[in-house]
This record gives C-alpha cells, sequence and structure tokens, in this order.
C-alpha cells in the first residue's frame, strides 16, 4: 500500500495534560487529514522525542467513532439511544433549560465543569465566561495540582524552579513520584544525557518497579505515602555525617537549633519501619546526594496524590537545600514552572463581565451531584451542568457518588466532547468538538520554559465546532452583549499576547511558534534567595503565604497542619478487611481517559490489570491470568490479576484509566477512591486506598458496590 504524499509540515503544541507540552512537527496530508505526527528537533526540550500514543494521533483525529454532529437524548438516561438534530435546536434547548434553571433555583444551580483535556488557554479557560456572565457556579480547581503546588510553594515560596534543560548538567538526577518513560519522554532525554557526557548517576524513587525505575542506577522502592519518611531520614544522615552545606543553610533557609533536633528525632531505623526500605538504602541515597553538588530533583505528581501529598513534596523539597544543590547549575528542585508565565488571561475568562458564584471543588463531584449541603457550600442543589475538556463519569473520585448524581432525571446535563466518553452518556445533549489541530490556541504547561502556539492546521469532520466558538454562542444567545464574543479564537491569541506584554502573534509565528519564558538562571534557581520576603526556604512549611498566592481554601484548622518539614501519617489505613494498599498510576499508552479509544493504544493495553505480587497472590488464591475483584466500602471493581514482583508486600498498581464498560462490572477504578479533601487545601488521592482482592467467583464478598446516598436534590 502507497504512503499518502505529504503536502507540508507544520509547526504545532501538544495539547494533553503532560508537563512536557511537547513542540510538534505534523505531516499534512490535505486540508482535512494528517500523516505522523513528529517532535520538533529544534526545540531545546522536545528535541525530537515524543510519546509513542501522540506520534499515532492520525488515529485520533480520523477515528471513526468521532462525534460528528450534535445529539439529543432518545431513552433513558444512560440508555444509548440519540437523535442527530441541528445546532440551532441544540443551542435553543440548552438556553431555554438554562434560562428556566435560572429562573426557578438561581443562576448558581447550573455549574459548568472543565479541566484539561486541552490544555490550551482559549479553548480550555472560556468556559469561565459563562460563569462570570451569568452568575453561575464557579470550580475550584484541585483534582490534579491541589497538593503538589502548595507542597512546593510552601517551601520555596514560587511555583519554579531551575530550567529542566539544565538536567543534562546534572551529576546526579533524582526522578521522585513520576515514571517519566511513560508520563513524560523529555524527562528522560536530559537525564540520559547527563548519564552519557557526564556519567551522571540516575536514582528513581517511587512504589514499584516501572519503566523509569528499570533504568536507575539507584532504584528506591519504597511503600505507597511513605515519601516524607525517606526525605527526613535522609536529611538525619546528611545533617549526622557532615555532608549539610550548614553555609547555606544559616544564609538561605529558616534551619536552627529547633529544625535540626526535629530531623535528629528521624533516624533511618524510624523511616526503615515506615518506607520498608533498609536502613542502608536510606544512608546510600543520602551519601549520594551529599557527596554530589550537582544533584537535580525532578519531583514529579504521583507521590504527591496521597491525603499527605503537600507534606511529601515539601519534605522531598527539603533535601537540596540541606545539601545546598541550589548552588549550581545542573542542581536544585524542579516541579513546575506554572508561576512563570504572568499572563492576562482576564479577556479569555470574561473577568470583566461579572463575578461568578459559589466555588465547588471539582473533586467533590459526586457529592455535589448527590446534595451534600457542605459540598454545595449551604447553597441550593445543582440543576445543570455544561462539561467540557474532561470525562468525570470515567476520571473523578468515587464513582458511586458520581454515578448516581449524573443519574439524576432533574439534572440536564450538556455535554461538548470529541468521543461518546462515559460522561457524554450520560447527557442529556452531546455536542461535537475540535481536536487541537482544527482550532487555534497557545499552550503552557509546568515542564519547560516556553509558550507555544498550536495553530489550525486542518479543517474539522463534520460539524464539529471548537469550545471557544460554543460558549461564545451561548453568551450571545443568553443575551450577552460585549465586543469579545465577536473575536476569533486567533484574535483571542493575539489580544492576549498584547495584554501579557508579550511579542505579537505575528513576530512568535516568525521566530519559532513559541515564547521563551525562561528566567534568569540564578533567580530560577532561587541563588539569590527564595520567593519569600526575607528570601528564605521554609523547612517550617509556609501554608498560609501559598494559600495567598493561588487562592487556595482551607479544607482543614489551620491550627492543625504540619509546622514542620515531617512525614505525615494520615492516609487510608489498611486492616484486616482491607489490607491491600491500590495506587492507580498512569499508564504508558493512555493518558488519563484519552486515547484509549485509539487502536494502536488499545493494542498496547487491550484490557485493565491489576499488579499483585506472586506472594500476596499465593495467599489469596490468584494465578497470573485470573479475573478478580477488587473492593472496599465504596463499591467493587473487576480487573485481569498480572503477578509482578516489582512493589512491597500489600501493594496492588493498577495502571491507566479504561472506559468503564472495559470492565466486567462495568464499573471503573475509581469506584474505589475516595472524594475526601486532601489537607490542607484540598485534592483528590488517587494513589491511597485501602481494599481487598479476591478471585472472582470466590463469593467471600458481596460483588455489589455499596449503597449510594439518594440524592437529596
Amino acid at each position: 500500500m502507497n504512503k499518502p504524499v505529504v503536502a507540508r509540515t507544520a509547526r504545532s503544541a501538544c495539547p494533553h495534560d503532560c508537563p512536557s507540552t511537547c513542540a510538534l512537527d505534523v505531516d499534512i496530508i490535505d486540508e482535512h487529514t494528517i500523516g505522523r505526527v513528529h517532535g520538533a528537533k529544534d526545540d531545546p526540550y522536545t528535541a525530537g522525542v515524543i510519546c509513542e500514543k501522540v506520534a499515532r494521533y492520525a488515529e485520533r483525529i480520523h477515528h471513526p467513532d468521532r462525534l460528528r454532529h450534535p445529539l439529543r437524548r432518545a431513552g433513558r438516561k444512560g440508555e444509548g439511544r440519540w437523535e442527530q438534530i441541528s445546532w440551532d435546536d441544540a443551542f435553543d434547548e440548552i438556553v431555554a433549560r438554562w434560562l428556566e434553571i435560572e429562573r426557578d433555583f438561581g443562576p448558581e444551580a447550573i455549574w459548568p465543569y472543565f479541566y484539561a483535556g486541552t490544555m490550551g488557554h482559549v479553548q480550555r479557560d472560556g468556559i469561565h465566561r459563562l460563569r462570570h456572565a451569568r452568575g453561575y457556579s464557579d470550580q475550584y480547581d484541585t483534582i490534579c495540582t491541589g497538593s503538589a503546588w502548595p507542597g512546593f510553594i510552601a517551601g520555596t515560596g514560587f511555583l519554579g524552579g531551575p530550567n529542566p534543560e539544565q538536567m543534562a548538567e546534572a551529576d546526579c538526577v533524582v526522578i521522585w513520584g513520576t515514571n517519566a518513560v511513560a508520563t513524560q519522554v523529555n524527562v528522560m532525554t536530559h537525564a540520559t544525557r547527563a548519564r552519557k557526557e557526564r556519567g551522571a548517576k540516575l536514582v528513581v524513587v517511587d512504589i514499584y518497579r516501572n519503566a523509569t525505575m528499570e533504568q536507575a542506577d539507584m532504584p528506591i522502592l519504597l511503600r505507597p505515602g511513605s515519601d516524607g519518611a525517606l526525605a527526613c531520614a535522609v536529611m538525619h544522615v546528611l545533617l549526622r555525617d557532615g555532608l549539610a552545606d550548614r553555609q547555606y543553610l544559616s544564609q538561605f533557609t529558616d534551619f536552627d537549633a529547633e529544625v535540626e533536633a526535629h530531623l535528629m528525632a528521624r533516624p533511618p531505623e524510624w523511616a526503615a519501619a515506615i518506607t520498608g526500605l533498609s536502613v542502608a538504602e536510606i544512608e546510600a541515597f543520602a551519601h549520594l546526594v551529599g557527596r554530589t553538588p550537582r544533584t537535580y530533583f525532578r519531583l514529579g505528581f504521583g507521590f504527591s496524590r496521597q491525603r499527605n501529598g503537600s507534606t511529601n513534596m515539601h519534605a522531598a523539597l527539603c533535601i537540596p537545600a540541606v545539601t545546598g544543590a541550589w548552588r549550581h547549575r545542573g542542581g536544585g528542585a524542579f516541579h513546575s514552572n506554572s508561576g512563570t508565565w504572568k499572563l492576562d488571561k482576564s479577556l479569555i475568562t470574561g473577568a470583566a463581565l461579572g463575578k461568578p458564584g459559589r466555588r465547588l471543588d471539582m473533586s467533590e463531584i459526586g457529592k455535589v451531584l448527590t446534595g451534600d449541603a457542605r459540598a454545595l457550600k449551604g447553597g441550593g442543589p445543582v440543576k445543570a451542568l455544561f462539561i467540557q475538556n474532561t470525562n468525570p463519569m470515567n476520571v473523578s473520585p468515587e464513582q458511586g457518588l458520581t454515578r448516581a448524581g449524573f443519574a439524576r432525571e432533574d439534572l440536564f446535563t450538556v455535554v461538548h466532547e470529541q468521543f461518546m466518553t462515559d460522561t457524554a452518556k450520560m447527557a442529556d445533549i452531546v455536542l461535537p468538538a475540535t481536536m487541537f489541530l482544527e482550532h487555534n490556541d497557545y499552550y503552557t504547561r509546568g515542564g519547560h520554559t516556553r509558550v507555544l502556539l498550536g495553530p489550525k492546521l486542518v479543517e474539522a469532520p463534520g460539524e464539529c465546532r471548537s469550545n471557544f466558538a460554543v460558549v461564545n454562542e451561548l453568551l450571545r444567545r443568553l443575551g450577552v452583549d460585549d465586543p469579545s464574543l465577536h473575536l476569533s479564537d486567533r484574535e483571542m491569541v493575539a489580544e492576549t499576547f498584547r495584554r501579557s506584554r508579550y511579542p505579537t502573534l505575528g513576530e512568535v509565528e516568525q521566530t519559532g511558534f513559541f515564547v521563551d519564558r525562561e528566567r534568569p538562571d540564578d533567580e530560577a534557581r532561587f541563588a539569590n534567595g527564595f520567593g519569600w520576603a526575607d528570601r528564605k526556604f521554609r523547612f517550617r512549611p509556609n501554608w498560609q503565604g501559598a494559600a495567598d498566592r493561588k487562592g487556595y481554601q482551607w479544607v482543614m484548622d489551620p491550627a492543625d497542619a504540619p509546622g514542620m518539614v515531617d512525614w505525615w501519617d494520615i492516609n487510608e489505613k489498611t486492616s484486616d478487611a482491607v489490607p491491600y494498599r491500590l495506587a492507580t498510576s498512569p499508564s504508558r499508552s493512555f493518558l488519563n481517559s484519552t486515547f484509549s479509544e485509539t487502536p494502536g493504544s488499545r493494542r498496547k493495553q487491550p484490557g485493565p490489570t491489576v499488579f499483585i505480587r506472586p506472594d500476596d497472590a499465593a495467599a489469596e488464591g490468584i494465578t497470573d491470568g485470573d479475573k478478580v475483584r477488587l473492593g472496599n466500602h465504596r463499591g467493587t471493581v473487576e480487573l485481569t490479576a498480572k503477578l509482578f514482583d516489582g512493589m512491597q508486600p500489600g501493594v496492588l498498581i493498577a495502571e491507566g484509566v479504561y472506559p468503564n464498560s472495559a470492565h466486567g462490572t462495568g464499573q471503573g477504578i475509581n469506584m474505589l477512591i475516595g472524594s475526601d479533601q486532601i489537607p490542607p487545601f484540598g485534592g483528590a488521592a488517587f494513589h491511597d486506598a485501602a481494599v481487598w482482592i479476591e478471585r472472582v467467583g470466590e463469593g467471600a464478598h458481596d460483588p455489589l458496590p455499596a449503597a449510594t446516598p439518594t440524592p437529596a436534590c
């Protein structure tokens, strides 16, 4: 078969929820068709390397199951019966229902709900225009960064760090809490350079022997949730063995005798009992980083998605402050550059149009929709959802509650989507959405220093419309009159750059489709001090300062938040009834629920599995390939057992978020994950659940999920 002829190659940027935000070169076949997608070789961070799922993007954009026309539900919710309607009919029905709900229940009864299906600021954040213009309920964004970012800011006072490309200049790279081979391939690009060019050592700290740990010179396989204990014990050894940079501690941190006494009470023996590591492993790690000034700590999200996630992040961040690694190029710690962009997005979000209503926690969508008074902030029920860029019926925690909420017949749900996702299946109206190559946008992400353009390159199939176009049309039909509603998505990008004092859009297009926001090296490495008024790093985490900088809401009594770097023992406890710890780790072939529909990804990972140690499996009478059921008080899920000895005893790993229908019971993995808010400021504890496991057919447990409350709406 002849390969299609490539007419041209065009520049774009990956839109998906990954810190790398890769610069792309896309083969264009014709005005409707793309070919292969490549990593841009002239982008210093992407360096020509992208993940396999994005390289196969033609499978997704040209998928025969893409939504192409507006649909109206024709049967019961979730039944799967639809009728095609026109865009005018869809808009008319949506606007009529919303106006009715506004009249009868107030504007806060309508909740625009979104997240990171695209990271393009125009197409993602334009949904806020609805809440500003009409007073609809606001959204507290907790599900991804709510625990990680405050832990970092509470130490440094700023969400940024040394240029990630400086990993290539390190003599030791510590990858902590991220499976970079699967989820951030460019991290490995620069870590590998350091190994080849400088003989750097690679340390990987994680809860299972994944593809990244397989490449480590020093693998550190610890129990889930014990990261803070490991960090404290490492600092104990550094102080005990004369490897701390005392001058740096005195000049640039709040370290004092009290902090030292606190850490000296946390020796390796104490941490070994918590982490499952040996004393020798802890001391070897401490000695390596203590004797290697150019140590670069790349801190991921994985170890933050637990109830003690914020303190885990803060504790790991403290190690380079003890060693003084921040002094050196190729040293210090990095999590995200998301504090560096300084973009004025007020026009995109419609900030001038008015004030939004109450702020509801997105991680608690199940509680919100089932009438929990606290989650509803004491207000009335949510009667309408408008959803873009996310799939809460599949990815939100505590799926039992989410399912019960979406099943309400009095809940009017509109979903603007690319495929018939689990969430779209529960909608009243489904609208077809464009993909990133079919509209204009710009992109930022925390993994590097550049703002990238993503121009429209091909025409969308059928009647697909962009997020931006749909939101603006809804506002016009709701009677909102504002000049910004008449701007194109390209014009919105240009105006945002102008307001942000960036180069003009034309200049950016001529000079490489990106704006580099790299800070001076000494500033990025905090070489002259940190982001607090006194310029000192905080071993005593400044939680209130973090809240003030990012608008976080306390979900606990501030007086009870840890006042010192520490391991916080608040994670969900195992017991005789639920003896295993479950982590739902990212997969190589999917990104959350995205790509689970593409043939290439499905071939790589055809169905949901759970990793279980052979000794744990033998104790449960489970053999490799058995159908097994996992459960707790929240519900049950069916998967296939895969024997694997790359975890500590009592740990289970389920990689990837598969469609609910891929599981035997039609219930996905997030049935088992709690939606209680992570202290101090909220978040979702996806890697922190206690469960039981049994072979399907054993009958020891009730195969049905726990009862969910009747919606009080």
